[in-house]
């Protein structure tokens, strides 16, 4: 990876962050595996989406085009009404996983942003996995 360049810019800056936003939501709208995460997204996701685009913009070095627009992410915040629960967290880094793996060329960054998404994605979780009840012998 090149020190002098920003990950927004390795990616192919517009192109490439609105590549790997909308990568990553049509692997959510089409993986079974992912459907409990795309049941706590509103439908349809083209605001979603967007606003993803919008916040990696600033998150991978680029323009702060979230930040313009709306604010401060305050993404803790944003997602405290829904919740957020580790298994989630394994889902969504899933799916950023396959969205870098379709979208980056450059094994190196996808590792690189795989480590800075799973600190976000953990920071994101508000709840426990639900406690499935011991089965017990009759």
């Amino acid at each position: 990876m090149n020190n002098n360049q920003t990950a927004y810019q390795l990616i192919g800056e517009i192109e490439g962050t609105r590549r790997l936003a909308n990568a990553f939501y049509d692997i959510m709208e089409t993986d079974p595996a992912l459907s409990a995460l795309l049941a706590i997204h509103p439908l349809p996701l083209d605001s979603v989406r967007e606003k993803f685009y919008l916040f990696l913009s600033g998150w991978l070095g680029g323009p702060d085009l979230f930040v313009q627009q709306y604010g401060h992410p305050r993404l803790r915040m944003r997602h405290l009404p829904f919740t957020v629960t580790p298994a989630l967290k394994i889902q969504w880094m899933m799916c950023m996983d396959k969205a870098m793996q379709r979208t980056i060329d450059n094994q190196d960054l996808i590792q690189t942003l795989h480590n800075a998404f799973d600190g976000l994605a953990e920071h994101m979780i508000n709840s426990p996995d639900p406690v499935c009840p011991s089965h017990k012998p009759s």
